[in-house]
Parts: structure tokens; C-alpha cells; sequence
């Protein structure tokens, strides 16, 4: 794509013979496109759009209104007619939330929940929207630097596109594990009929498609409508795939990283729990924009071909 950068990197011994190698690949759905020419659009925008400073704000913009997020959720636990839904949310939880900061989280959670403040219903719920608005926000700005994308929405706009769909992944959330709940009941009525034998196998597996099935239908909401200058939106895209296998690895690895390696806890304390969820926060952030990057490099790519050819 951009001939001074290809020819330094054919003059490199062994670089030289990857780049001949990925010219020769067309990448299907960019007209000819050849995989070197992503790989070279897709590094320029890491390399030049700042991507750590910009998850570096979404972190603590979205570590600002995780808390408010939870909150919103609670509210919204009472509408949902289903027995023991609240138990089962915590263990939901559970699975998201990286080792040693479940328990300073469900301490919260169930002092929220058990002590009904009066401000919950009112200036609290109005004040839990805002802030979590404001996360979503600051995912949808990080998506806007992004040195792809050329048009972006005015802040009002910008605020009320961020206002639903953080609604949205709320109810996201809640149906995920509602439908997670009646599954279990599912497998365990049909473990009674003897139709299942082993219904804990069903039951896990069950949680984790579902899990995967929230992350990635979260991650493509947030793709779609993060910024304006998308062609055409779609529900199943590169990025959001990257995403979403880059995610369930890093949940793993940090998990084995904290229980094994990490002593933030003898370090600092009680405060090392934040420390945990702040870099669990951070790296999150960082994979949700390489997923971002890539998507917006291909459409970069299928723009620069249809003005090529008009």
C-alpha cells in the first residue's frame, strides 16, 4: 500500500520473503486486497493511533462507572420473574471477574441490594445511567481517535447513541443469565427423565457458550455503533472475532497470572483488589481496540479501492 514502508521491508533478509509471501494472499471480501496490505494498514493505526493512551482513558473512564453499572443492573433484578435470579447473577459474576476481586465486588453488591437506599429510585438510579453512559462514552471516543477513522458524531449525539446502548448490554446481561437459568433447569429436567447422564458436563458447557455468545454480541454492538463512519454494519466481522478469542485468552492467562505469580494482595493490601481489576480493566480495553483497529482497516482498505476505481 504505501511504497516507501515496502520497500525498507524488502530490503530486511526473512522479512523480505514474508512480505512476498503475504502480497500473494488475497484477503476475501476486500476486492483484491492482499493480506500484506491489511497487515500494513492494521500496524499503521496501532502504531500511530496511540492505542495504549486511548485504553488507558477507557480504563478509567469504564472502571469509573463499573460500579454505577452494577448498580443500574440491580435496579432492574426486581423485574425479572425468576426465583433466585440474584444468587445466580453473582455467580455470573464470578466467571467474569478475574481472581481475589469477586468477593470485594459481592460485598458491595449485597449491600447495595439488602439496604434499599432511598436514593436507589431515584436521584441514584439517574446519577448510575449517567455514569454508566459516560463509560460507554469513552469506549465510543477511543473509537473515534482511531487514526482510521475520519468522521465522527457531535457530542450530543454521541452521548444518546452511548445512553442506549448501554441499556442495551444491560438487558444483554440480564437475558444471558436468565437463559442461563432455564437451561440449567432444562438439562436437570431432562437428567430426571433419564434422558442426561451427566448433567454437570451440559450445565458447564452451557454457561460457557453463553458467555461467549454475551461477549462477542457485546462487542459487535459496540463496533457497530461506536462511531459513524461505517458503510454497512454487520454482526459477524474480523474484529469482533479477534476480540472475543483474544478476550477468553487473556481471562485465562490473567487468572493464572494472579493466582500464581501476582502478590498485589501482600504488596498493598486491600487495595491491591483494585490494582487487579484496574489492569484487568486496562488489558480489556487495549484487546477491544486491536479488535476495533482491524475492522476499521479493512473498511480504510475497501474505501481506498472504490475511490481507486471511480
Amino acid at each position: 500500500m504505501t511504497k516507501p514502508i515496502e520497500d525498507k521491508l524488502l530490503k530486511i533478509p526473512i522479512v523480505n520473503i514474508l512480505v512476498r509471501f503475504g502480497k500473494r494472499i488475497k484477503v476475501p471480501g476486500l476486492q483484491g486486497m492482499s493480506l500484506y496490505d491489511l497487515l500494513e494498514m492494521y500496524f499503521i493505526g496501532i502504531i500511530n493511533g496511540a492505542l495504549t493512551s486511548r485504553a488507558g482513558a477507557i480504563a478509567f473512564s469504564f472502571f469509573m462507572a463499573l460500579f454505577p453499572f452494577l448498580l443500574f443492573i440491580l435496579t432492574l433484578i426486581p423485574f425479572v420473574p425468576i426465583e433466585g435470579f440474584q444468587k445466580d447473577f453473582l455467580m455470573a459474576l464470578d466467571q467474569i471477574l478475574p481472581p481475589t476481586t469477586s468477593e470485594s465486588v459481592n460485598v458491595v453488591i449485597n449491600d447495595i441490594f439488602n439496604n434499599r437506599y432511598s436514593g436507589l429510585l431515584s436521584f441514584g438510579v439517574l446519577t448510575s445511567i449517567f455514569l454508566m453512559t459516560n463509560g460507554v462514552n469513552a469506549i465510543f471516543g477511543g473509537f473515534e481517535y482511531s487514526y482510521h477513522i475520519k468522521v465522527t458524531r457531535n457530542m450530543f449525539k454521541q452521548f444518546m447513541v452511548a445512553l442506549g446502548v448501554s441499556v442495551v448490554l444491560s438487558i444483554l446481561l440480564l437475558l444471558t443469565v436468565a437463559i442461563t437459568i432455564y437451561f440449567e433447569i432444562g438439562i436437570e429436567n431432562l437428567k430426571t427423565n433419564g434422558w442426561v447422564e451427566n448433567d454437570v458436563f451440559w450445565i458447564r458447557v452451557g454457561r460457557i457458550a453463553f458467555f461467549l455468545l454475551m461477549i462477542y454480541t457485546s462487542v459487535s454492538i459496540l463496533y457497530n455503533y461506536g462511531v459513524k463512519d461505517l458503510s454497512q454494519r454487520r454482526y459477524f466481522t474480523p474484529g469482533a472475532i479477534l476480540t472475543t478469542i483474544l478476550t477468553i485468552l487473556m481471562f485465562y492467562l490473567f487468572g493464572v497470572y494472579v493466582e500464581k505469580f501476582a502478590q498485589y494482595n501482600k504488596l498493598y493490601g486491600s487495595i491491591g483488589t483494585l490494582l487487579v481489576l484496574m489492569l484487568f480493566v486496562w488489558l480489556n480495553s487495549i484487546i477491544l481496540l486491536l479488535g476495533f483497529e482491524l475492522n476499521a482497516s479493512m473498511n480504510r482498505l475497501r474505501l481506498k479501492h472504490k475511490l481507486k476505481n471511480k
